[in-house]
């Protein structure tokens, strides 16, 4: 295989500081979380359109009615993953926030346990339970500043259920689609889903300060496309572990942009628990990887 003109782990690196922008830029936002998740779409839909209209909208006319009830789906999942994680932001810090939600390797493998029956080995039971020790470490810290920063941390973690949702009804609908179109569509929806999520709740979709303009499309461009973006160009020429593990350093560098430009304090039960929690998922991680490795050495036999 040719190598690149970019070196796949710089790219892994700029796409993991894209992301870890994400939490900062919700914060410093005055909007509503819903009116920030619907113009971060709202944005990102924009941004990727003539794109999808010049290459990819003949794509549409083969996406099966099944594969629409899944990305329907898919993207209402993903809206309000974005409401309730934009919202725990109003209560609990980044360093909180951030780290929880990065659970989501482990909340998939649940629910590839309940729906597609896939089992548990004992490592991804120890990586579980040492990931949720991690996690209530935060959470009793937390609980210590104030109840109402526990309240966030409990949105965090329902955040990062719905963003498994989002994955799972996902993954199907990829093997039969490309990912330009399956991420414009979800995305669409997604915009749809908030903009009615908006309307519902009589938020003002206007007017907001420039500042927030601007935030509302450096989360489209940074975190959304180029961050996510990046990540899907690097599987290409590094191994799935190795991007998980990379974007398990995005806690890590919200937490740092967040005591830097949002003065945030880093409490020692946040990097205890934070700490215990990327141990829990790199075990995880690096068992999923191992047991795949067998699988497939198996099949080729």
């Amino acid at each position: 295989m040719q190598m690149p003109k970019i070196n796949p782990y710089a790219a892994l690196a700029i796409g993991v500081a894209s992301v870890s922008f994400s939490a900062i830029l919700v914060k410093l936002a005055t909007a509503p979380s819903g009116v920030i998740a619907f113009y971060r779409l709202l944005f990102t839909v924009l941004f990727m359109l003539p794109v999808f209209l010049l290459k990819y909208r003949h794509e549409l006319a083969f996406i099966e009615k099944r594969d629409w009830l899944y990305s329907v789906a898919s993207g209402v999942f993903l809206a309000f993953h974005f409401i309730l994680w934009f919202e725990s932001l109003n209560y609990t810090s980044v360093a909180s926030s951030t780290v929880l939600v990065t659970l989501q390797p482990l909340f998939a493998f649940v629910g590839a346990y309940f729906f597609f029956k896939e089992k548990f080995s004992m490592k991804a039971i120890l990586s579980g339970i040492i990931a949720i020790a991690g996690s209530l470490v935060i959470s009793w810290g937390d609980l210590r500043i104030s109840g109402m920063a526990l309240w966030g941390d409990v949105l965090s973690l329902i955040a990062c259920a719905l963003v498994t949702g989002y994955l799972l009804f996902g993954q199907n609908v990829r093997k039969r689609i490309s990912s330009i179109t399956y991420t414009f569509v979800v995305y669409a929806i997604s915009a749809a889903t908030l903009f009615l999520y908006v309307i519902f709740k009589g938020e003002p979709l206007a007017p907001y300060p420039a500042s927030d303009w601007m935030y509302f499309i450096l989360l489209a461009i940074f975190p959304t496309l180029l961050g996510h973006s990046l990540f899907n160009w690097s599987l290409k020429w590094l191994s799935t572990s190795t991007i998980s593990m990379g974007i398990l350093l995005e806690p890590v560098g919200a937490t740092i942009l967040a005591y830097f430009i949002l003065d945030e304090p880093i409490l020692w039960t946040q990097v205890i628990g934070g700490t215990v929690i990327l141990a829990g998922l790199m075990i995880f991680l690096r068992d999923e990887r191992k047991n795949k490795v067998l699988k497939e050495s198996a099949v080729s036999v």
